[in-house]
């Protein structure tokens, strides 16, 4: 109850008036106004008297039953129907003008109430006495999540009371709100992008139907009112419902593909928020042909088989079809010697092929041992294998010693040639012919005129009688300018040749007397034939060095490319190893399922480079088309390009109008393989007695070699990494190099020396030979080091190469020696690192008598013997030596020992003293019982101890510092030199004796007791 102020006069008109309350009021005089305080001055002379109201509120507020409500979403105003009032009879009327306030607040409206769960609406009392309120959202309203909202309203009074109860409340009213939309999102098509073919020559229409939609709530906004084709100048149109046809016919030759691009307005106009592409591809009209598959097909090494054709089909127009005939072909002339085989030294693959030992490569890849195809031109990379191109003016002389061939004993020859149409001259590809003197051809094998030609002279024998002697081959492989592989197997007097694995006889075989006898060596050379100059030959070469008998030619010169040239005596090849040698490591291949198989018949060529399909079922033709695949089993293939040809020939019920199907043509890419990086990785640096170079074991060169091979590949991210670390926002973390160590062969590891070349009246290098045979390894050495070749894994070669060693029996002068190891796969197609290692020689020294004591073994300390030393490339000599070396270098090193063993005894005496000190403050312990009087011992410190314990890189920042720094004491290290120097003065001297003891230790476990 609030108090108000009323004249006196005017209280009885108020009561009978009625008023809202009755009031009790006390008439009082000017002085007890002033003793109550009930009374003030208006300032004019008027007095009012202070009236209390009372507490009454009969009446409930009243609204309407029902509200419409219209709100604008993104917008909190709410427009109401009717307006929000609400109305209180216990509300006080205002005719009474005397009165200078409202009598009561149980007529006022202090509030509305809503009714419902998540109403995102609010109601406010504009004003109180009126009950004039409004209704209003509480955040920005979407419409196209809800458009309407259905709540209850209430209103109530200001009437409470110190418990509530006073407080009255209207009656629920409902309210019906409507969210209007506002055209706020544009139109989006349903797809990227449409296809459609059409056949040239046709009007449709209908091509095809784009579609958009728009995610406005309303229907004037959502409706897409019109399409456009924003493309100009095309033949084509689209209608209101966004289907597209053409207005006019359109013609393959003139346009084979149309690309629109079209856009969409709803009804708002307002335009998509992306124009769509539309690709409308024109076909020529019906023609026979392989129809559904790609032009460009990418091989990934290491993957197995790829179907090339997997959605591939004929179309035949319809035209009634009697049989079906396919040739696939796989053009792989361009790779290597015809296709990717395995690019191994030739010598390795008759071994991994199962051939036998004897074979004798005479054109192996330049190297150390075999140099005597440097400089022949080659045209091969490190993706192929070695390839020598004789150009018509090149030819090379094998040594002497490498083919041993008697013709009493059958023999192989076999070879990789390309040969194109040529001259009319005879081309020598192998000759064996007299040296010096006369021209004797002994054999012989050349070209002349696309005939393979074998010359085999006989020996004198006693029956001077014919015997063969010239065997010919025509052979169109001869001259069409591919690689082929040919071998002959020679058993006089029969020779047989195999091109690609297939047999052929030879058609003419001419006879001749053997040869007469004679004591001229002959010369092996490829390329043309040695013989003296005998005037007729035009095609001939000087050769620069000179020989008896008159002026030496080349004659005969081949023009072409060789591979693989072997020779091998006393054996033959079989068939397996002859096809082994040939097989291709890539091909095709089909897998036909069981349902299809027995419909077509298929067939492949010997290298599965092409295959037939036959039938007469097109659905069935089809599913076999789709299962043929390409494969390649080489771990790192050449990569490049393979085309592929598809011939078709039909048959028709009718032959006259039967249907030609035209060649498909494509290609297969094999992408590049990823690279292996070989590393080679040991112990480079280490030092040995002269003695153990001198021992019949000699020393071990990589007795902790490791062969890793590794390749490295990008990876895409991980979508759930990348989120996990917050690097979606950034567009450059996109690839992660990931580096992964894998499993291959090798076929050569090289070991050179370094400087000097091997004396081999003093040194070599040596292995051991039942490693190699076990391996099926071959080893050549030379005064430049040793070669081990032969394909076998990377443990097989680290356990040998762990085995070879190093012997020198003069080692007086030698301090040290320095040899490379280098390792490659597949004919050096990949080659490691070079891994160098330098051996220190330690020279040792009989024992000579001392004056000092100190320099004396106690008796019951044996001798250490250090069988190995490493000494980071110092070489030291004892003061002992057992042989005087002249030279200036040996005194100067006997003088640095001798400072460096002073050094190291003062050292004792000072870490003497100090644990003298240390073990009287310790002699209540008991575990002083283990110790053992030292005063008379005296200590004699081996100096290569130190460096024995040291790796290379640390004694040699060692040495440096102990140069720069005279005081500083030798068997101490760099790092504990700098402390001792900081803490000197604040160390007790008790600690400094221990901390000089604990750097004093050294190695007893070779002591005996």
């Amino acid at each position: 109850m609030r108090p108000m102020l009323v004249q006196p006069a005017e209280l009885g008109s108020s009561n009978e008036r009625g008023g809202v309350a009755a009031l009790k009021t006390e008439i009082a005089n000017t002085s007890n106004c002033r003793r109550t305080r009930r009374c003030v001055e208006d300032g004019l002379g008027g007095r009012f008297l202070l009236v209390e109201a009372a507490k009454v509120n009969k009446h409930k507020p009243w609204i309407e039953t029902t509200y419409h409500g219209i709100v604008t979403e993104n917008d909190d105003r709410v427009l109401l129907d009717p307006p929000l009032i609400a109305l209180d009879k216990d509300a006080p009327l205002r005719y009474a003008e005397s009165f200078e306030v409202t009598l009561t607040e149980e007529g006022e409206i202090c509030g509305f109430r809503i009714h419902g769960q998540n109403v995102p609406f609010e109601a406010v009392v504009l004003d109180k006495s009126t009950g004039e309120g409004v209704l209003r959202a509480k955040d920005k309203l979407d419409c196209e999540l809800q458009k309407e909202h259905t709540f209850t309203i209430q209103a109530y009074d200001c009437g409470e009371g110190p418990d509530g109860t006073n407080m009255k409340k209207s009656h629920k009213a409902t309210v019906h709100i409507q969210v209007n939309d506002i055209n706020e999102y544009a139109p989006v098509f349903k797809e990227k992008s449409y296809k459609a073919t059409v056949i040239e020559g046709k009007k449709y229409d209908s091509i095809l139907k784009v579609e958009a939609v728009d995610a406005d709530c309303s229907f004037q906004f959502s409706q897409i009112c019109n399409y456009e084709i924003v493309t100009p100048d095309v033949p084509f149109t689209v209608d209101k419902d966004g289907f597209i046809k053409n207005t006019e016919k359109l013609s393959y030759g003139k346009e084979r593909m149309y690309k629109l691009t079209v856009t969409a307005y709803d009804c708002g106009k307002n335009r998509a928020s992306e124009d769509v592409l539309v690709k409308i591809s024109v076909k020529p009209t019906c023609k026979p042909s392989w129809q559904g598959f790609n032009k460009r097909i990418e091989y990934e090494p290491g993957t197995g088989s790829l179907a090339l054709f997997p959605s591939m089909h004929l179309e035949t127009c319809d035209e009634p079809i009697t049989s079906i005939r396919a040739n696939i072909e796989l053009e792989t002339n361009h790779i290597g010697k015809g296709c990717d085989r395995d690019t191994y030294s030739e010598k390795s693959l008759h071994k991994l092929c199962g051939a036998s030992t004897g074979t004798v490569e005479l054109l192996p890849a330049p190297s150390s041992a075999a140099n005597w195809t440097v400089g022949l031109p080659t045209d091969n990379g490190h993706d192929s294998d070695q390839v020598f191109e004789f150009n018509g003016t090149q030819a090379i002389k094998v040594p002497e010693g490498m083919v041993s061939t008697s013709l009493k004993e059958p023999f192989t020859i076999s070879v990789w040639m390309r040969h194109g149409p040529g001259a009319h001259e005879k081309e020598t590809i192998l000759c064996n012919s007299d040296k010096t003197e006369m021209n004797r051809h002994h054999y012989s094998l050349y070209v002349h005129n696309c005939r393979l030609i074998m010359l085999l002279r006989q020996d004198p024998s006693e029956a001077e009688n014919y015997k063969p002697a010239e065997f010919h081959w025509k052979l169109d492989q001869a001259c069409d300018k591919e690689w082929h592989h040919y071998v002959l197997n020679i058993e006089f007097p029969t020779v047989s040749l195999f091109v690609d694995g297939t047999t052929f006889e030879p058609f003419l075989v001419t006879e001749d007397y053997p040869l007469h006898s004679s004591k001229i060596e002959s010369q092996l050379t490829i390329g043309a034939c040695w013989q003296d100059n005998s005037g007729h030959d035009n095609d001939t070469e000087s050769v620069s060095e000179p020989t008896s008998g008159g002026n030496a030619k080349m004659a005969q010169f081949f023009r072409g490319n060789l591979a693989g040239l072997m020779i091998r005596s006393g054996k033959l090849e079989n068939k397996k190893v002859i096809d082994c040698l040939y097989t291709c490591k890539e091909g095709l291949d089909v897998q036909l399922p069981e349902e299809i198989a027995s419909a077509v018949k298929v067939e492949f060529n010997p290298n599965q480079s092409s295959l037939t399909v036959e039938g007469d079922d097109i659905d069935a033709f089809d599913k076999v088309m789709q299962h043929i695949s390409y494969l390649n089993s080489r771990q790192f293939p050449t990569p490049g390009i393979r085309h592929l040809r598809i011939s078709t020939t039909v048959k028709c019920f009718n032959e006259e109008s039967c249907v030609s199907v035209p060649d498909a043509e494509g290609y297969v890419m094999v992408l590049q393989p990823e690279e292996p990086k070989i590393s080679l990785s040991g112990i480079d640096h280490f030092a040995r007695s002269a003695a153990e170079f001198e021992s019949q074991e000699g020393v071990t060169l990589f007795p902790e070699l490791r062969i890793v091979s590794t390749i490295t590949r990008e990876v895409e991210a991980d979508a759930e990494s990348e989120a996990a670390e917050g690097t979606d926002d950034d567009p450059t973390v996109q690839e992660t190099v990931v580096s992964e160590e894998i499993m291959h062969n090798l076929d050569t590891c090289e070991v050179s020396v370094v400087g000097d070349e091997l004396d081999g009246e003093h040194e070599g290098l040596e292995v051991d030979m039942s490693q190699l045979q076990q391996h099926s390894l071959e080893m050549s050495s030379s005064n430049l080091g040793l070669v081990i070749t032969g394909v076998n894994t990377m443990a097989n070669y680290e356990q040998v190469l762990h085995l070879i060693r190093y012997k020198n029996w003069h080692t007086e002068a030698l301090f040290d020696r320095k040899f490379k190891l280098v390792c490659s796969e597949l004919n050096g197609r990949y080659i490691s690192n070079d891994f160098k290692v330098e051996v220190n020689v330690i020279h040792t020294a009989n024992p000579v008598e001392q004056a000092n004591n100190a320099m004396v073994q106690p008796n019951f300390i044996n001798p250490v013997h250090h069988a190995s030393l490493d000494l980071s490339g110092h070489n030291l000599v004892n003061a002992h030596q057992a042989s005087v070396v002249p030279s200036a270098a040996t005194i100067v090193i006997v003088v640095c020992v001798s400072f460096l063993v002073f050094m190291i005894i003062l050292g004792v005496f000072r870490v003497r003293a100090a644990h003298q000190g240390t073990m009287r403050d310790q002699e209540s312990g008991k575990e002083n019982e283990m110790d053992w009087d030292d005063s008379a011992l005296t200590i004699t410190v081996n100096p290569m101890e130190t460096y024995e314990d040291q790796h290379s890189s640390e004694e040699e920042e060692e040495e440096e510092e102990e140069s720069e720094d005279g005081e500083e004491e030798d068997d101490i290290t760099s790092a504990e030199s700098e402390s001792s120097e900081d803490e000197e003065g604040a160390e007790p001297e008790d600690q400094q004796a221990a901390s000089r003891q604990q750097q004093l230790e050294w190695d007893d476990s070779t002591l005996t007791y």
